[in-house]
């Protein structure tokens, strides 16, 4: 799971970076607002402060509420500043955390947060089973030998079963908004999880494509439409 921690204190960063770390979680860093929104589409979970310099937390807790409605998010508040918690609130913030904080505290709120949202230790498709913290997939019982950003895209596609993704979505998602790739590179990817996953793309039992879109997993256990 990766956690996007956006705060301008550099000290804050490197200790609550540590304890994420520590908790199994992959951190991604911004110090200032413009950062987090280039950085946010990769995230499954954002801890926003909302005093960020070049843009404030605000506006980028209102601009990934547009993008990103189901995207769990953590505010940090000063102590007192009930105006900007009520604030955070209502513009979508998930749950809020006031400074000063154990990083303990921290890091159990975003574990539930995550659990509220369902992105699950475990994730079960028919004979798929996906290990996200042991970054593991398996196939009828047997390990599928997945490169790092096969099992990224995998993954991303499995969280959301029947959710379509675009190519630059998963562009952003999977390699990161400073990719400097093309959408060809998502098809050759899908192309090998699907071989390795014994995936028909004329039937698929797992990666669909949505065509002149994008891709979409598949749950086979899901009733028919």
């Amino acid at each position: 799971m990766k956690v996007l921690l956006a705060d301008d204190d550099p000290a804050l960063l490197e200790v609550l970076g540590a304890y994420l770390r520590g908790a199994g979680f992959e951190v991604l860093q911004a110090e200032d607002g413009e950062r987090a929104l280039e950085l946010y589409p990769r995230a499954d979970l954002i801890i926003l402060d909302l005093m960020l310099p070049k843009l404030d937390g605000f506006r980028v807790l209102a601009e990934v509420r547009r993008e990103r409605p189901e995207l769990p998010i953590l505010m940090l508040t000063a102590r007192g500043e009930e105006e900007e918690r009520v604030k955070g609130l209502e513009l979508g913030a998930d749950d809020y955390v006031v400074k000063p904080f154990s990083p303990k505290e921290v890091v159990a709120r975003v574990k539930a947060l995550l659990r509220r949202a369902g992105l699950k230790e475990e994730l079960n498709y028919g004979p798929l089973r996906l290990l996200p913290k042991e970054r593991q997939a398996y196939l009828e019982g047997k390990p599928l030998p997945l490169s790092r950003l096969e099992f990224d895209l995998l993954l991303t596609l499995a969280q959301h079963p029947g959710m379509v993704f675009s190519r630059e979505r998963l562009l952003e998602k999977v390699w990161g908004p400073d990719f400097p790739g093309v959408d060809r590179v998502v098809d050759v990817h899908i192309a090998s999880l699907r071989k390795k996953l014994g995936d028909d793309p004329e039937n698929p039992r797992f990666l669909e494509t949505v065509r002149g879109v994008g891709y979409r997993f598949k749950d086979p256990d899901a009733p028919l439409p």
